[in-house]
């Protein structure tokens, strides 16, 4: 006979001490997770040093630079910016869902979203994240399309690579709209299984 409150199909959770060796082994795998995050720290440092040499550089040339020149500077700061926050939120996000919770509830400097993140969650923001960066990249992009077909061309884009880029980035609007999409379901379906 179940307890008040217990599914009748739910087993009772065993102690840690209780577990096979083998589900041990499977539940202490997700560890192997943690290089990976560390990795992606160093690779923010490195974004870091990216973002203060380009601003480095633009100080240095803020009187010699035309306003598109400091306008796409200022662009790459932003998508460095964007890249490091979609860095942080696979860290953070990631490690708390995947990997071990970080205990930080009621801490001042909690990420507001952090508090109802899950894989779900992350999947989403990481594909509104893409978005924003694709879209800096396509300003850039259409940007410096004014010099195609200039006597003094300064551009490596061509027309067709322009199509694509903007074809591509179509593509991962679509992508998150089907995630979310697919997420809304998922939730609706759970809410309604719950409900019967």
């Amino acid at each position: 006979m179940s307890q008040a409150g217990e599914s009748p199909h739910q087993k009772p959770a065993l102690p840690t001490s209780q577990l096979s060796l083998m589900s041990k082994i499977i539940f202490g795998s997700r560890w192997l997770q943690l290089p990976l995050y560390l990795g992606l720290i160093v690779a923010q440092c490195v974004y870091v040093f990216k973002f203060l040499k380009e601003l480095v550089h633009l100080v240095q040339h803020a009187t010699d630079f035309s306003e598109q020149q400091i306008m796409l500077v200022v662009l790459g700061l932003i998508d460095v910016v964007m890249i490091s926050n979609l860095l942080v939120m696979v860290i953070v996000g990631g490690y708390e869902t995947f990997v071990s919770r970080l205990n930080l509830q009621g801490h001042p400097d909690q990420p507001e979203w952090l508090s109802h993140v899950n894989a779900s969650v992350l999947k989403i923001k990481l594909a509104m994240a893409i978005i924003g960066i694709s879209s800096i990249h396509l300003l850039r992009t259409f940007i410096e399309a004014g010099n195609i077909g200039s006597a003094n061309r300064t551009t490596d884009y061509t027309e067709t690579g322009i199509i694509l880029q903007t074809v591509i980035h179509t593509i991962f609007i679509v992508s998150a709209i089907g995630i979310a999409w697919v997420d809304r379901m998922t939730v609706t379906a759970a809410a309604a299984s719950k409900a019967h």
